[in-house]
């Protein structure tokens, strides 16, 4: 079945995040395609884009539509995190030939704000006008929320590449009934190409029953990782996951 793949990456990240993955799907005969969100492709250690606080998920999915329609075929799109809510919006445009959500966000009307993603946070949330303004998670936010699963090294290594994020995002995400533009909003009649959604077990920015939800949502073909947390991508044993999704793809 080889073709195209569309990775989107999450919060803070970017395309280096999938390398693990793209070396095991390239080694299968896939062409991976890893675009990077606007105002992520910057220094970590450099002071965020002033535009980045007010960017929505609205500019993301509108750059990434750009990119897809770009290609000589529609891909398989494959997102992770706030990736794997921006990946819902573009399979609702009937932009991909199936859909992979790894650890996604929940997109407008599931109830997300359980208190791990509250504590995840915190940081962010504690500052006046977060939702007009670029975030970044401390540390030990990151570790608690994401990285409670790697090593000592690959949780210092995994941060020194983290940038900043946009506060409206993270507001359309959470707060979605307050965001008048519905941008996080999926209409689930229009997916319908197949669908596959990951959860990890010891999930906390993106908790497992809210995942489940998300499945729910679309009908999906669901499997959760119970030795998993949110980064499937890098995670001890994140071959089985890649595995995974390769024989659903395939029909496996």
């Amino acid at each position: 079945m080889p073709g195209t793949l569309f990775m989107i990456h999450g919060m803070w990240g970017g395309p280096a995040l999938w390398a693990d993955y793209r070396r095991f799907f390239e080694a299968r005969g896939y062409a991976c395609v890893t675009p990077t969100l606007r105002h992520h492709d910057v220094d970590p250690g450099a002071p965020p884009p002033e535009a980045l606080g007010t960017t929505s998920l609205l500019d993301y999915a509108a750059d990434l539509e750009r990119e897809i329609l770009a290609l000589p075929e529609r891909p398989v799109i494959i997102g992770h995190s706030m990736g794997g809510l921006l990946a819902q919006i573009l399979a609702a445009r009937g932009l991909c030939s199936r859909l992979v959500c790894l650890t996604p966000a929940a997109p407008r009307g599931i109830l997300a704000l359980r208190p791990s993603v509250i504590r995840s946070f915190r940081g962010a949330l504690l500052r006046w006008g977060f939702w007009r303004k670029p975030h970044r998670p401390s540390y030990d936010e990151a570790v608690y929320a994401m990285m409670h699963l790697l090593s000592a090294e690959e949780r210092r290594k995994a941060y020194a590449d983290y940038v900043h994020e946009s506060g409206r995002a993270a507001f359309e995400i959470g707060f979605w009934l307050f965001d008048r533009r519905r941008a996080a909003e999926v209409d689930e009649g229009k997916v319908t190409c197949p669908v596959l959604v990951v959860a990890g077990g010891q999930d906390r920015i993106t908790p497992e029953p809210v995942v489940r939800k998300v499945a729910a949502k679309y009908g999906a073909h669901y499997k959760a990782f119970p030795e998993h947390a949110h980064w499937v991508l890098r995670e001890k044993g994140w071959e089985d996951v890649a595995g995974y999704v390769l024989r659903w793809m395939e029909g496996g």
